[in-house]
Parts: structure tokens; C-alpha cells; sequence
């Protein structure tokens, strides 16, 4: 097997996810005692969300190359960046380091493109949903229309990420409130729910929801194993 590298900590309940999806996989695949051979580099989130609060996408771009790049001394073939909304900074980690980013955009457009999809909802934090790094991605690589909720909504599915998904509350009225979003959504034509945080999954696991849900977490950990086992 290829050894991968994560860039993680953002947050620690997401990458703890990553870790458990990607052993569980290889083991799944090749079982036996196989685990997957990972390298983790897990940031002080703290830090990486007061960058991103002051709009400083330059100084976490660094941050997170200096950290790619010492993934990749490591010996790491291929790196998964844990983390929607720092996919915002994935060009100045790409240019840092000669081993390949898998790409959370592409895991997400590949599968929406193999389901057939054209309109597709979007739940993130607030940058992910209303920057166009993200949407761009998947409407010029794959041609997907993708529609997000209100602005008050949004606000508020922000707000939830960072004051409760990120410190691992998951409440019955976060819930209610996304799935209320996902319902709205679904009238304005979207055929299926992206979650574009990677605590978002964890909010909704097991739910009853108005949309198919499409965990971005999940299809990263798929291409992960791909590159894992060469396949």
C-alpha cells in the first residue's frame, strides 16, 4: 500500500472520522490485521479559525503548505486535506509540494457526476458556501448547479459548525434547523444535499432527510483508499 498523508485537526471530530473510515476500508478491502498506513499532521484548529475570521487566506495558505510539506518528508505519497473550507487554500498547498492534493471538490463532483445530478444544495460554513472556490469547482469541472440557503440561513448553519458541530454538540434543534434548510432547498429544484463540512455527517448520521444525502467527508475517505490500495 501507498503511505497518505492528513492535513487535520479542523476539526479534530472530523479528522478522527477520517482515521476511522480509512482503516476500516483498508481492512474491509485486504482484510486480516491490515490497517492503513497514514501519516497525520493535526493543526490547533484555534488558530487556523481566527485566519480565517480576519480573511488572512494568505497566512493559513502557509501554514498549511509548511505542514503539507512535512508530510511529504515524511514519505507520504499523497495528501487528503480533512477539511472543506480550507480547500479555499488547496492552490498554495499544491504548488509546495510535489506529491498530488486529493481534492474534496473532485471526490464530491465525481460522485454527483457519476448519479447523474445537475442541481445539487450545498450546507458548509459560510465560506464554503458563499465563495466560489468550492461552487466553481464543481460547475466548470462537472458541470453542477449548486444552490445554498438564505443568507439568515446560512448565518445560522455557519454559526452551528463553529459553536457546536466543531466542539462535538450535536443537538436535536441543529437537527431540525438543517433538515429545514435541506426541505427549502428541495423545492428550489436540488436533487440531492451536499454536506460540505465534514461535520455535517455527524449531525445527520441515521436522519430521515428531504434530500439524498452526499457526505464529502465519505467520498474523500473513497478516493483516499483509492490511492491507498492503487486502485
Amino acid at each position: 500500500m501507498r503511505q497518505l498523508g492528513i492535513l487535520g485537526g479542523m476539526s479534530w471530530e472530523s479528522t478522527a472520522s477520517y482515521y476511522r473510515l480509512l482503516n476500516q476500508g483498508v481492512r474491509e478491502h485486504m482484510g486480516g490485521l491490515h490497517s492503513a498506513p497514514l501519516l497525520l499532521h493535526s493543526l490547533d484548529f484555534a488558530e487556523v479559525a481566527a485566519l480565517q475570521a480576519r480573511g488572512e487566506w494568505s497566512a493559513a495558505g502557509a501554514l498549511l503548505a509548511a505542514a503539507a510539506q512535512r508530510l511529504e518528508g515524511a514519505g507520504a505519497t499523497a495528501l487528503l486535506l480533512a477539511t472543506n473550507t480550507m480547500h479555499k487554500v488547496a492552490p498554495a498547498i499544491e504548488v509546495a509540494v510535489a506529491i498530488p492534493l486529493l481534492h474534496i471538490g473532485d471526490a464530491v463532483g465525481q460522485a454527483l457526476q457519476r448519479q447523474g445530478v445537475q442541481r445539487a444544495a450545498l450546507l458548509g460554513t459560510r465560506f464554503t458556501m458563499q465563495e466560489a472556490f468550492y461552487r466553481e469547482r464543481l460547475a466548470e469541472r462537472y458541470g453542477i448547479s449548486v444552490i445554498v440557503p438564505t443568507a439568515a440561513q446560512m448565518a445560522e448553519v455557519d454559526r452551528v459548525i463553529f459553536a457546536e458541530l466543531c466542539q462535538g454538540v450535536f443537538s436535536a434543534a441543529a437537527r431540525a434547523f438543517y433538515l429545514e434548510c435541506l426541505a427549502q432547498l428541495r423545492g428550489q429544484g436540488a436533487e440531492v444535499a451536499i454536506l460540505g463540512c465534514t461535520e455535517i455527517g455527524l449531525l445527520l448520521e441515521g436522519v430521515q432527510a428531504p434530500l439524498p444525502l452526499l457526505d464529502s467527508a465519505e467520498l474523500h475517505v473513497a478516493m483516499g483508499l483509492d490511492w491507498l490500495l492503487g486502485t
